[in-house]
């Protein structure tokens, strides 16, 4: 399930909240454990603007206590990724 926004910055990013990222990476947390494991992202990302092959560098670069998972401290973490590498404005407010 690809991210869907209704909001595009002039330079074609979708933006959207930091909260509206949060929600959408809940709805695939599969077990309900409150963390993103790698197969949990790349089941996100399938088929959408954010393609399979980004989700294991998306988890490494977000895991910093390197245990395979992202979790709420990690969230951070993941945003910048998302913003860096995917085309994605996130609004901090």
């Amino acid at each position: 399930m690809a991210i869907k926004t209704c909001c595009f910055s002039v330079d074609g990013k979708r933006v959207m909240s930091i909260e509206e990222f949060k929600r959408w990476l809940r709805k695939f947390d599969a077990d309900k454990d409150g963390k993103i494991s790698r197969k949990e992202l790349e089941d996100a990302i399938a088929g959408g603007w954010f393609t399979r092959w980004k989700g294991k560098p998306g988890i490494r670069s977000a895991d910093s206590n390197g245990n395979g998972f992202i979790d709420e401290s990690e969230i951070d973490n993941l945003v910048e990724f998302a913003q860096k590498y995917l085309g994605v404005k996130i609004l901090q407010f």
